[in-house]
């Protein structure tokens, strides 16, 4: 991952974690005894990522000012972008565009996290030829998250409504070509996955089913558990 570009989409209000993280960003949540952008930083490090550009928005001066402490790999050129205002996903990524230099480009919500290997979801992505890839994972319940139907042929289907059992989600992670990221940044469109992913025809991006543990840091609920999904121990 040497020759790829990492963003980290972390911009979001946080509402539904206030009464449990109060004016400290979900990025910096502490999981195991260390804020989550550390331990998200580490696992990017450990795949080989050499850049990644934060796209910051709502307490975006917390964050810096973490990054200032020097609580990183020191392998990791790491560049802040901070939203004018409020932005949706797709939004944030043209505002961004300019900072991301690779052919390829890794994004990531930066509230969730699994533990999948990087290195077989950018070999897959390049095997396909797609212009754009979306890491899914199998979970137990998938009445938070949509679903994805991907074919045998590992190319997403359709999007589906959220919907209780055992299902394959979008985990947030993608793989873009820099083609794939200019035609967003020209679209004007507000929502990564609303606005573009959703309305792209069957069979034009690529899905990656990954074995991996998924956690969204987006409740409280998923909080409590997340150090035994990151750090490797039960909370």
């Amino acid at each position: 991952m040497t020759d790829i570009d990492v963003t980290l989409l972390a911009g979001g209000l946080g509402s539904r974690m206030r009464g449990v993280s109060g004016d400290t960003p979900k990025v910096l949540a502490p999981i195991a005894g260390r804020a989550f952008l550390g331990h998200l930083l580490d696992h990017l490090a450990a795949y080989g990522a050499r850049r990644v550009v934060l796209c910051l928005g709502h307490l975006a001066d917390r964050v810096t000012a973490w990054l200032a402490q020097g609580d990183t790999n020191r392998s990791l050129d790491v560049v802040c972008q901070i939203e004018p205002s409020q932005m949706g996903s797709a939004a944030a990524l043209a505002y961004i565009r300019k900072d991301l230099k690779a052919g390829t480009v890794l994004v990531m919500s930066g509230d969730t996290f699994l533990d999948a290997d990087l290195r077989a979801f950018v070999a897959s992505h390049r095997l396909s030829g797609a212009e754009a890839s979306v890491l899914c994972v199998e979970v137990e319940d998938a009445a938070r998250f949509g679903r994805v139907e991907v074919g045998p042929d590992s190319r997403v289907r359709q999007f589906l409504d959220k919907a209780p059992g055992r299902g394959v989600i979008n985990a947030g992670v993608y793989l873009f070509s820099a083609a794939f990221l200019d035609r967003i940044a020209a679209s004007g469109a507000s929502s990564l996955t609303r606005d573009v992913l959703h309305k792209m025809p069957p069979g034009t991006l690529h899905g990656h089913v990954a074995k991996a543990r998924f956690i969204d840091m987006g409740t409280p609920e998923s909080l409590a558990v997340a150090a035994s999904v990151i750090g490797g121990r039960e909370t």
